[in-house]
């Protein structure tokens, strides 16, 4: 282990599931001799602002340590990065504070889609992946200590921050009111497992389905210009990794490291009765064979709704409204995971 360097670890302080894996977790770093620093968030984007001074900190943190779901280790990703007001173009693509630095996952959210992507859809005790980071730290100097690097997205929206940070999946209309939906739950429905929790949401949120005049265009498909797309839907997702919604597996193909979005498209005549037919499918990704589901591959999207916005969500948190725009960050990000081959998400290879 480098001795000249720490691990901030950052907690979502209103996440039950957190806080019971915290001190499980906490004890198996010290028994691990694993130095570390905690920081409880205190409010939305904490888990960015902490990050990013961290890695200016000078040398002192490599590692940051994420326990919580999805939305917490996007706020972090988030931080390490620089914002538009420090760049000296505002309107160019983010760029790492410090590109040895890493990120690592303690799943204890509702989802914890992008770990269970990691690892080809299954899902791991928060203990599991707490031993990857002692492994990391113990082995760091001399092997690299089973990093890797994946893509992320960057992304801009209307009404919200403004520019943001998507490790795993983002969605447009429906998709990002289901999020919403989850966010506000309370009560018995915090208790019942992720999945169940999403598709109540979800049940609720289409109480409200209509599908909206929508412009999708496509950036790095070929050609001089961009593929543009004109249809009527309330469901876009724009996904670096397979599974979103707790385990749904919107992308079957999608991989964390081809340098790629995969786009995908419910549109033109999808009713709720067809929706819920969809729900049991969307879990093995046979969705795809609906002639009214469309995935393409992309390097950038933009997606305009010119009568009526749409919200936006990024990992489980809401980002503002359309328009907003995507683009794919390559190899941006050191991970703590095994190094796979072959595909990253558990779909099949394209």
């Amino acid at each position: 282990m480098n001795g000249s360097t720490q691990t901030l670890v950052i907690i979502n302080h209103r996440a039950a599931r957190s806080a019971r894996a915290w001190p499980t977790v906490r004890e198996l770093l010290k028994r691990h001799g694993i130095r570390f620093d905690v920081h409880e968030t205190r409010h939305a984007g904490d888990a960015t602002t902490a990050t990013r001074a961290a890695l200016r900190e000078g040398r002192r943190y490599s590692v940051i340590a994420v326990v919580g779901g999805d939305g917490t280790l996007s706020e972090a990703a988030a931080g390490f990065f620089d914002t538009a007001a420090e760049r000296e173009d505002p309107l160019s693509l983010p760029s790492p504070i410090n590109k040895e630095a890493v990120l690592a996952i303690i799943p204890a959210g509702t989802g914890d889609d992008f770990a269970r992507g990691l690892l080809f859809g299954k899902r791991e005790s928060a203990e599991r992946w707490a031993m990857r980071l002692v492994a990391h730290r113990r082995d760091e100097s001399t092997t690299g200590g089973g990093t890797r690097m994946v893509d992320v997205i960057w992304g801009h929206a209307e009404a919200g921050a403004g520019e943001f940070i998507c490790l795993n999946a983002a969605t447009i209309g429906i998709g990002a009111e289901v999020a919403s939906r989850v966010a506000r739950q309370q009560g018995f429905a915090l208790r019942l497992p992720g999945e169940a929790r999403f598709v109540q949401a979800a049940l609720g949120a289409l109480m409200g389905w209509r599908e909206r005049r929508a412009v999708v265009s496509i950036y790095g498909v070929g050609g001089d210009g961009p593929r543009v797309i004109e249809c009527a839907s309330n469901l876009i997702a724009i996904a670096n990794g397979t599974y979103a919604g707790g385990g749904m597996m919107f992308a079957p193909g999608a991989k964390l490291d081809d340098g790629r979005m995969d786009l995908v498209v419910a549109a033109d005549g999808l009713t709720r009765a067809m929706i819920l037919r969809e729900l049991p499918r969307i879990r093995r990704g046979a969705h795809l064979s609906n002639p009214k589901v469309r995935i393409l591959q992309a390097k950038g999207v933009q997606v305009k709704t010119p009568d009526e916005a749409l919200l936006v969500e990024a990992d489980g948190n809401l980002r503002g409204h359309t328009p907003a725009s995507f683009r794919i960050l390559p190899a941006a990000l050191r991970v703590v995971a095994e190094k796979q081959g072959g595909t990253k998400g558990g779909g099949p290879q394209r």
